[in-house]
C-alpha cells in the first residue's frame, strides 16, 4: 500500500491542543485499508492491550483509559479500564477521531467549555468527561489507526513526563499490533503450506497409484520429494511421524494410517502400532523385534536398530517373509 502523508491532503496540520481537520476521502480509504489489515476489529479482549491501558491510567492518574480504533463510521474499543462502560460510538462524536490525526498527544483540558466538544454525548451525558488526552497509534507507513487515551471526569493537565509516557505506550500498542499481525500471517502461511502439502501428496498418489514410489514431505517450509525405496522404517511420535531413510530423518505432521496408505503395500508392513518397516530392509528377527539395515555407512560399526513387533502384527509379518 502506498504511503500517503496527511500533509498532502489536509489543509493545515493540527496544532498542539487543537483538534485535527478531517483527511481527504482518498487518504481515508487508505487509512481504513491499513486498519483492517490488522484484523483487530471486533476481536475479544487481550491481556497485552488491557495491561497497557491500566498502565496509562496509573501513570496519568486518571480513572479511565482506552485503546480505541477509528473505523469508517465508528469508534471501536479494543481495551478499556475504568468505571465507564463504552461500546461502539459514532465516530463523529469522539475525541479520538481528532487525536489520531494529531502530530503529538492531543490534550483537551475542559471539553465542556470547548465549542467543538461541549455537545458530545460523552460530555453532556452520564460519562461527564471533563478531560481527555490521546496519543495517536500510527503504522510504520504513517497511517493513524486510533489512540491510546486517558479520560477523567474532572479537568486536569498532564505533566510532560505523563505526555511522554503516553507516547511510549502508543508505540507499545503498535508493537503488539504488528506482532499480532505477523503471527496471524505466519499461521496463514502455515495453513497454505499444509494445503499445498496435502495437494502435492494427493497428486503424487494419483500419479503413482500403481507403484506409489514417491511421496512429498514438508521440511523447513519447503516440500521435499522422498523415494519410498529409500525409506527404511517409519516411527509414530504423537501427532507426528518420523520417516527414516538411508540419509535423513524427516519429521512430518501426519498419522500412521495416512502414511501407510501412501506407501507401496508390497514393500512395507505395519509391525507395531508405532512402526512401519520396509520388508527388504529387515536383516534379522530376534524374539519380538526386527533388525533394520539403515543403509548408512557411519552406522556400519554400530548395531542395527531393533524395532519391536506387536503381538497382533507378528503372524502377518511372518506370513509375508520367505521362511525356510
Amino acid at each position: 500500500m502506498q504511503k500517503i502523508s496527511p500533509a498532502t491532503v489536509v489543509a493545515a496540520k493540527p496544532k498542539k491542543g487543537e483538534p485535527a481537520p478531517l483527511a481527504s476521502a482518498l487518504w481515508e480509504a487508505n487509512r481504513i485499508e491499513a486498519l483492517r489489515s490488522y484484523y483487530i476489529l471486533d476481536t475479544p479482549q487481550e491481556e497485552a492491550f488491557n495491561n497497557l491501558v491500566r498502565l496509562a491510567a496509573y501513570i496519568c492518574g486518571t480513572p479511565i483509559s482506552l485503546v480505541s480504533l477509528i473505523d469508517s463510521n465508528r469508534q471501536w474499543i479494543k481495551a478499556r479500564t475504568g468505571p465507564v462502560e463504552m461500546g461502539d460510538t459514532p465516530r463523529d462524536v469522539t475525541f479520538c477521531q481528532h487525536a489520531m490525526l494529531s502530530e503529538d498527544v492531543l490534550e483537551i483540558r475542559d471539553p465542556q467549555s470547548n465549542p467543538l466538544f461541549k455537545h458530545y454525548p460523552s460530555v453532556t451525558g452520564d460519562a461527564s468527561i471533563r478531560f481527555y488526552a490521546g496519543a495517536p497509534l500510527t503504522t510504520p507507513d504513517g497511517m493513524p489507526l486510533g489512540t491510546i487515551c486517558t479520560i477523567d471526569t474532572e479537568p486536569r493537565t498532564l505533566t510532560e513526563q505523563q505526555r511522554d509516557a503516553l507516547r511510549i505506550l502508543a508505540k507499545e500498542v503498535m508493537s503488539h499490533l504488528e506482532l499480532r499481525r505477523a503471527r496471524q500471517q505466519l499461521e496463514l502461511e502455515q495453513q497454505k503450506m499444509e494445503g499445498l502439502l496435502r495437494m502435492a501428496n494427493d497428486n503424487a498418489q494419483s500419479m503413482f497409484v500403481s507403484s506409489r514410489n514417491e511421496i512429498f514431505v514438508k521440511q523447513d517450509h519447503k516440500l521435499v520429494r522422498v523415494h519410498t525405496d529409500d525409506i527404511r522404517y517409519v516411527e509414530a511420535l504423537g501427532d507426528y511421524v518420523n520417516i527414516y531413510t538411508s540419509r535423513e530423518r524427516y519429521t512430518v505432521y501426519s498419522t500412521m494410517k495416512e502414511l501407510e496408505a501412501k506407501l507401496p503395500v508390497r514393500e512395507f508392513a505395519r509391525i507395531h502400532r508405532k512402526y512401519i518397516v520396509c520388508l527388504d530392509r529387515i536383516t534379522a528377527i530376534e524374539g519380538d523385534a526386527v533388525q533394520i539395515d539403515t543403509g548408512r555407512s557411519s552406522d556400519r560399526a554400530a548395531s542395527p536398530p531393533l524395532i519391536p513387533i506387536g503381538n497382533s502384527y507378528k503372524s502377518v509379518l511372518l506370513s509375508r517373509l520367505n521362511l525356510i
